[in-house]
């Protein structure tokens, strides 16, 4: 999983509350376990004008011009700006698989849905909670100021504006130092490598029919 200790980038509006996780990845392109190829479909029924299709070329489709991803200035957003509640619904994961596919690294937003909120974390994507009057702010900053970028310090947990102002954000220790190692689930337990590779050695000991089994 990759690292993130800071980021600095563009900022991309999605200014509706209660984004659901199938307007983030629509419930056809869930065909596959891996974490690749979501991101042109990611907000597919918003970006595009007809109904996208699994393995359809996407460069193909009709865009909707009035979608943020889809303007100039938002195309290499890699900061997500959302409103209350972002990430509701169903639980799939591939709903940060395709934000992190797309480009994104850092989601903003007064609230996110609990289980979206965890999955962010296991797929490299920090989700910030900022009070909902900063978050007011920020959409009209950003919509005012073409090319605007936040500066995200993970380390210090700061959200900084191109003024200079910073905000404070809160994050769990553990999922911190998840991030800032670039650890998922499996990288954590390999942290313990050592320790587990002692254990066996002494279960095998002590216990040897369990390694034995089926010789």
């Amino acid at each position: 999983m990759r690292a993130l200790k800071q980021h600095q980038g563009i900022v991309a509006p999605m200014d509706r509350s209660n984004v659901d996780t199938d307007m983030i990845i629509p419930k056809q392109f869930l065909k596959s376990i891996k974490r690749t190829g979501f991101g042109p479909n990611l907000f597919d029924e918003l970006r595009y004008l007809d109904e996208g299709k699994p393995d359809q070329d996407c460069s193909q489709r009709p865009i909707n011009p009035d979608f943020m991803l889809n303007q100039d200035r938002y195309k290499n957003a890699s900061v997500l700006l959302a409103r209350r509640n972002f990430g509701c619904g169903s639980s799939r994961e591939h709903a940060p698989w395709a934000l992190e596919d797309y480009g994104f690294h850092v989601i903003i937003a007064p609230s996110f849905a609990d289980i979206f909120y965890n999955n962010c974390f296991k797929n490299g994507l920090l989700p910030i909670v900022l009070e909902e009057k900063i978050v007011d702010r920020l959409f009209h900053e950003t919509e005012a100021e073409e090319g605007y970028q936040l500066a995200i310090d993970l380390e210090a947990k700061t959200v900084t504006t191109p003024s200079g102002e910073s905000f404070n954000f809160e994050v769990d220790d553990f999922r911190r130092h998840c991030l800032l190692n670039g650890l998922d689930d499996i990288g954590v337990t390999l942290e313990d490598a050592e320790v587990i590779t002692a254990y066996e050695a002494s279960r095998r000991k002590t216990a040897p029919w369990l390694f034995d089994a089926g010789r």
